[in-house]
């Protein structure tokens, strides 16, 4: 267990730490020289002399001495771009390093988030009558600094736009497959156009780690650890191999941009954060390292970059504030806005629609403020997900700080991060309320947001123009977003109590996209979607079904009655709750498909609902690849 909760039980942490093995466990059949690890980190890659300096760690059995050779390759794809030969002698059972460099490499793709451009390093480790042993890495060119002035990656400067991830699940736990462990990195990369995650807090899922070096996203990675210190040897000893465990794991990744090596909000220990951070740079001296900390002050400071929880909130306006960064240090924000700011400390779909639309507010308020101070290297807000914690002053045990909520649905708190995108990526318009009986819920007082990355709206009720509308780029709130949301004066009721309501976008004078919502509740219908068509038939395989009440045109609609029976046909289990109580949760929930294994076969999810009506999804479970044990 982490050295989390010193003798104050589960219900002193923020978050459930779930004991046991819950990640994927493999069987290795292994010669009796192998390679137990590989290390392979860009350097120079901004020159013309950009090389990969390899380390590998043969761990040897062999009761008398033998010599072998090492090859190490550099692969793009099928193609060798660079290859090194290296003999190797182990004289008796233990383990060595042999170390080398892999030079002119020709000429090279840099990695970033948006071009996240892989490699792969393959070592292969022969030994006459002995056998051999293939280890491999995925690397990127790229190099990541701060400084007082930002971030800065392969020599310009980015902002980080983050959010803080933690990888609880309903129903699971932390026990979710490959697939749903992508997913959530689709969502923050390419549905909340985050560049960077912070893991919180605690090394995450390899195979969420696996997809933030595939699609781009930045990471901060964390030992665990939360509050809790403790000065007697044997914890800080914990500590300390914590952070080697951590950085020796992920060491090769291009995601990982920082270590979290000083745990979570702790207070001084200077001795033990000056060890966690040496554990870090021995293993490792290509990454800063940093802690988020609870308390603004740098005297006692021994990390590379001073990284900040702020849950600055101006009590006269309700509005975010933020510390000024601290001058000659690097200085990123790693919380912000969660549910400090919240009476009750709680954004559920069944809170109030006001309390709803304030969520995406701060979140808006806390990223333009950041965005406009260079000194700044970026915010990452608490939080992406909604998660379990006994810390929760609610009887659900559910810390409801998430942009989106433990089934990943994005709530209105998210309509922010999903219009930072290009318009000709994909125009976004998103109303930061709900559109109901008498008109938009609540009533603007005195306006409503409605987050675009649009030049220009063009809002009808009824098919009648109310209002023109462009972005806040002025405001001192917001003006400091790639894209400011448009604040819009709409009548707070119509004579007609089922309006329609039309918003057009337009850039460049053209229309880009349009948004209908229907105040009618009579044509509301159940609706239900599905991540993935297929998965595969290995028996932990899933994908998760989300249904939902919707309006006539497909938006979200706020149900607060009944249940929604399930019914799945075919090889699969249901994970989840069967009714699903639709209207105590708000009007939408979701489940998870899960594969059987040596099953493959057609899956049906049927879900009904009293009053919405009945809706089906379709999967296809497909035979697993088989596994097979070489011995080599």
């Amino acid at each position: 267990m982490p050295p989390i909760g010193v003798g104050s039980g589960p219900e002193s942490i923020d978050f459930f730490q779930p004991g046991g093995i819950y990640r994927d466990v493999r069987l290795r059949v292994l010669p009796q020289v192998f390679l137990s690890d590989l290390f392979a980190r860009p350097a120079d890659v901004l020159s013309s002399q950009r090389r990969v300096d390899v380390e590998c760690t043969v761990d040897s059995a062999a009761p008398t001495a033998a010599t072998g050779t090492l090859l190490v390759q550099l692969l793009d794809g099928p193609a060798q771009i660079a290859a090194q030969v290296a003999t190797v002698r182990v004289t008796s059972p233990g383990i060595s390093t042999t170390k080398l460099s892999l030079t002119g490499l020709g000429p090279i793709s840099l990695w970033s988030p948006d071009s996240p451009k892989l490699y792969t390093v393959q070592a292969t480790l022969s030994f006459p009558g002995v056998g051999s042993h293939v280890l491999t890495r995925r690397i990127g060119f790229r190099e990541a600094s701060f400084s007082p002035e930002g971030f800065y990656l392969n020599g310009t400067r980015l902002q980080l736009f983050g959010l803080d991830r933690h990888q609880l699940y309903p129903y699971t736990g932390m026990a979710m497959p490959a697939r749903v462990q992508r997913k959530d990195v689709e969502i923050l990369k390419n549905e909340f156009n985050c560049n960077m995650v912070r893991c919180s807090h605690y090394p995450q899922s390899p195979h969420f780690l696996d997809a933030c070096d595939e699609l781009g996203l930045l990471v901060w990675e964390e030992a665990p650890g939360w509050h809790d210190v403790s000065t007697t040897p044997a914890w800080q000893d914990l500590v300390v191999q914590n952070v080697r465990d951590m950085v020796w794991r992920d060491r090769s990744r291009p995601s990982v941009i920082i270590w979290g090596t000083r745990l979570n909000e702790t207070p001084d220990l200077p001795a033990l954060w000056a060890a966690t951070r040496q554990a870090a740079a021995e293993l490792d001296g290509s990454r800063p390292s940093s802690g988020a900390m609870a308390v603004h002050g740098a005297a006692r400071w021994n990390e590379d970059v001073f990284a900040y929880n702020d849950y600055g909130l101006d009590a006269r306006t309700g509005n975010v504030t933020l510390r000024p960064p601290f001058a000659g240090l690097p200085y990123l924000i790693t919380e912000a806005v969660g549910v400090e700011e919240a009476r009750p400390q709680h954004f559920a779909w069944t809170d109030p629609p006001e309390l709803l639309a304030k969520q995406a507010a701060l979140h808006a308020q806390a990223q333009s403020m950041a965005r406009s101070d260079s000194r700044y290297s970026g915010l990452l807000a608490w939080a992406g997900f909604d998660y379990a914690s006994m810390l929760s002053a609610h009887p659900d045990a559910i810390k409801w700080a998430g942009v989106a909520d433990g089934f990943r649905v994005p709530k209105p708190g998210a309509a922010i991060y999903q219009s930072q995108v290009d318009p000709s990526t994909r125009p976004v318009i998103i109303p930061v309320f709900f559109w109901e009986l008498g008109g938009a819920i609540p009533a603007p007082s005195p306006t409503a947001m409605i987050a675009s990355n649009c030049e220009q709206l063009e809002v009808f009720i009824d098919g009648a123009h109310v209002v023109t509308a462009r972005p806040a780029l002025r405001s001192p709130l917001y003006g400091g977003l790639a894209h400011p949301p448009f604040l819009v004066r709409l009548p707070p009721r119509t004579t007609n109590d089922t309006p329609e309501l039309l918003i057009r976008g337009l850039v460049g004078g053209q229309r880009v996209t349009e948004i209908r919502m229907s105040a009618d509740p009579a044509r509301d219908v159940l609706g239900m979607t599905v991540d993935d068509a297929t998965i595969s038939a290995d028996g932990s395989d899933a994908t998760r079904a989300v249904f939902r009440a919707l309006d006539a045109y497909g938006n979200q609609r706020r149900y607060l009655t009944g249940e929604v029976a399930l019914s799945l046909s075919g090889p699969a289990a249901l994970v989840g709750d069967n009714p699903f109580a639709f209207g105590a949760y708000g009007g939408l929930g979701a489940v998870w498909i899960r594969s059987v294994a040596g099953q493959p076969g057609a899956i049906t999810l049927t879900a009904s609902h009293p009053q919405l009506g009945q809706v089906e999804v379709q999967v296809r479970s497909e035979q697993a690849n088989r596994v097979n044990l070489l011995l080599s």
